[in-house]
């Protein structure tokens, strides 16, 4: 009989967090976001926080809420140029940064998920992000080693998930919830619409059940966009 992970809400989805822990948060830019998870972790107020994103979020918007109320004490991300918080911080040395290329951060998440140690990649190779690691030719061509990374939670956002944890995102969504899924030692899971086990066509499941801990059905999602671009009427 599969396990019912469903939970009432954010506040029960969230117990166990506490200051100093490392957090990996889904979504590629305002897609995808764990909202609900977000403003949970505003409200309980936690402080000296790792996280793991893909990026910063707005000034008032996603994990900006969190840099707002000076909780976040490093950010490991690959694009944070939406955030003149973030900004702030990292220039004046409030905020420890670890900038990864795209690519090397999908597949460190990746690899934490799969329980891969380590792999080699051309990327940063000769840049500032090689600075200390180990380097290694294959082809021809020089590689640098990263390391995997995981996190005591990640949260993630979905667009449909059934009570055993099973996940299917859209579209953009696709894009870190999937292997940030994966490397939390706790995952919890919000979803646009929560069904019943058997619901869900199993060919169009993205994330099973097994790497899920917790799952609730979100509210009130905002789906804000970072730059709205409109053309202009003739």
């Amino acid at each position: 009989m599969a396990m019912n992970k469903k939970v009432a809400d954010a506040v029960e989805a969230l117990s166990g967090v506490h200051d100093g822990m490392t957090f990996m948060l889904g979504g590629f830019g305002l897609c995808g976001i764990p909202e609900n998870s977000i403003a949970e972790l505003v409200r309980l107020g936690i402080k000296d926080v790792t996280c793991i994103s893909n990026n910063a979020g707005v000034d008032d918007f996603g994990l900006g809420l969190l840099l707002q109320n000076r909780q976040i004490k490093k950010m490991i991300s690959s694009y944070v140029g939406e955030n003149d918080e973030f900004e702030r911080q990292m220039l004046s040395g409030e905020l420890e940064v670890d900038l990864i290329p795209q690519g090397s951060l999908a597949e460190r998440c990746r690899a934490g998920g799969a329980g891969i140690p380590a792999f080699f990649t051309p990327a940063g190779y000769g840049t500032e992000i090689a600075e200390g690691k180990e380097t290694r030719v294959f082809n021809g061509k020089p590689h640098i080693l990263e390391s995997a990374l995981t996190a005591e939670f990640a949260f993630v956002k979905a667009w449909k998930g059934d009570t055993a944890g099973n996940l299917i995102y859209k579209h953009t969504a696709r894009n870190f919830n999937p292997m940030m899924a994966m490397a939390g030692k706790i995952t919890v899971a919000e979803v646009e619409e929560l069904v019943p086990l058997g619901e869900l066509d199993p060919n169009m499941i993205h994330t099973p059940g097994i790497f899920v801990q917790r799952i609730f059905q979100g509210v009130n999602y905002e789906k804000r966009i970072e730059q709205r671009t409109v053309k202009a009427r003739a």
